[in-house]
């Protein structure tokens, strides 16, 4: 173990690995500032890129991509209202009122420390929780990663509040998608069309950046043609005084544990852990009335909460192979493509890429907070980008992310015909997320469901007389049930009033 982690941290900061993960941050506090352009995006993007880089290298990249984003997103929120990502929604509460006054470098240096605090705790929680998880998870059979796959299922519906119908409905969409190509199994083709190019299935690359990019040019473009533009803000020259931090250390400690605790339960997100946060921190504070009309405590609250996530989330990806958000389900992606089967296994058999992946997420946080607080004012200027000349690059990177993968114009196609769906389906306001976790966990769910009744001889008991695997159906039937009955009761009072 102790020669898997000196490996891990040689691989991860070697010259290459550390190249890779400062573009990834810059680029990723760039996708993170512009409104449109989200971490999701920006990953699914990058993911052709690291084709021919070693895994530790395209991971750092990733990695640097995904702190980067997330971070990104409190620039726009601070200097002109509008929330670069869904995470720097919360931000919206505290952050314009400083700019409004002249403090909005004040605002700008909490929220970059308060990132980088919450991103090296959840590192730290990662780097401890995950081996001692996955530890846990060796034991797990066939039945047990059947269950594992329904309850990343129950995502779906935990991404659907509000709209239960058309996430289950886009889920659907995802599963049948799955479906197509070779069975897994008995190697039966399944709706191909007599298609070579359908044989193995739908490529997931070109899947993930038609669905996650080239709608959002789609729609970015459709802003354009519409005359929609940000207003803009200058950078005061007030700043922040150190001692600040030790004067918030409460909020941004109850920030960077909530973050992390929240990240690590699938589905939930940086946007809910900012609110949550928020919402702590406000109910402790000793000026509760100075919230929402500039309170440094909030924004170190919502920071160091957003960013907190990131680690997190990446618990349940390595250890169990489920997704903690929709970044991590692309990366759930990008492992694969990459060769890799996410789950305990990995720990054993590529340890040291595992503890690399530790790293470059502790040097992905570093590298966020030197270029946010050195170079926030140059990273602000991205806001005055025209639409005009931002979405030709967008496109071109996706067609090169479309083809790389198989160097096949079919690719393309497919490309085309996700950006269409996800564009139909932002304006439809069906959600993307449930889409995008169905395609993945739908080949999980039923080549374990098959194997599982394979090895019990078709004996349906398997599936509950398993402690763990009893646990996660459980788990997942009461996920479900709260959330029908959330929906119940709001269709009572609709229909009441």
């Amino acid at each position: 173990m102790l020669a898997n982690i000196l490996d891990g941290i040689m691989n991860a900061i070697s010259m290459g690995s550390l190249l890779a993960n400062l573009m990834g941050v810059t680029l990723g506090i760039i996708f993170g500032a512009l409104p449109g352009l989200t971490a999701a995006m920006g990953v699914a993007l990058l993911i052709p890129l690291t084709f021919g880089m070693p895994a530790v290298e395209a991971f750092s990249a990733l990695l640097g991509m995904y702190v980067g984003a997330i971070y990104g997103g409190c620039i726009t929120a601070i200097l002109v209202g509008t929330p670069g990502t869904v995470s720097a929604a919360a931000t919206m509460l505290e952050g314009p009122k400083f700019t409004a006054r002249g403090e909005s470098l004040k605002a700008l240096e909490m929220t970059t420390i308060a990132s980088f605090i919450g991103g090296i705790f959840s590192c730290i929680v990662l780097a401890t929780v995950a081996p001692q998880l996955a530890h846990f998870a060796l034991d797990f059979s066939a039945p047990e990663y059947f269950s594992l796959g329904i309850f990343g299922l129950t995502i779906v519906a935990t991404l659907s509040e509000g709209a239960l119908l058309k996430g289950c409905i886009a889920a659907l969409l995802g599963m049948l998608i799955s479906m197509i190509g070779m069975d897994p199994l008995s190697g039966n083709l399944r709706m191909t069309f007599d298609s070579p190019d359908l044989i193995n299935g739908v490529s997931l690359v070109p899947a993930l950046v038609g669905l996650y990019a080239l709608s959002q040019v789609l729609v970015t473009i459709e802003d354009v043609f519409m005359g929609r533009k940000l207003s803009t803000a200058e950078i005061s020259r007030k700043r922040m005084p150190l001692s600040e931090i030790w004067t918030n250390r409460a909020a941004l400690l109850r920030g960077s544990i909530i973050g992390t605790f929240i990240g690590i339960v699938p589905a939930t997100g940086s946007g809910t852990a900012s609110f949550a946060a928020y919402s702590e921190t406000k109910r402790h504070s000793k000026h509760p009335e100075l919230f929402g009309k500039g309170s440094i405590e909030g924004i170190a609250a919502t920071e160091s909460a957003n960013n907190a996530v990131t680690g997190g989330a990446l618990i349940p990806l390595l250890t169990l192979g489920v997704p903690g958000d929709v970044v991590t389900a692309i990366m759930l992606g990008a492992l694969m493509i990459q060769g890799m089967t996410p789950g305990p296994l990995l720990f054993q058999e590529q340890g040291t890429l595992v503890y690399s992946i530790f790293i470059a997420l502790f040097v992905s946080n570093v590298f966020m907070l030197l270029l946010g607080y050195y170079a926030v004012r140059l990273f602000a200027k991205v806001v005055l980008i025209p639409g005009g000349i931002l979405m030709p690059l967008v496109t071109t990177l996706c067609v090169v992310g479309g083809y790389a993968l198989n160097n096949s114009n079919f690719d393309l196609a497919v490309m085309a015909g996700f950006g269409l769906l996800g564009y139909i389906m932002t304006k439809a306001r069906f959600p993307l997320a449930p889409l995008l976790l169905a395609m993945i966990l739908s080949g999980i769910i039923e080549t374990n469901f098959r194997r599982a009744l394979s090895i019990s001889n078709q004996d349906f008991s398997v599936f509950f007389t398993r402690p763990v695997c009893a646990s996660f159906l459980a788990i997942s039937l009461f996920i479900l049930f709260n959330l029908l009955w959330k929906e119940w009761k709001k269709y009572r009072a609709a229909s009441a009033a």
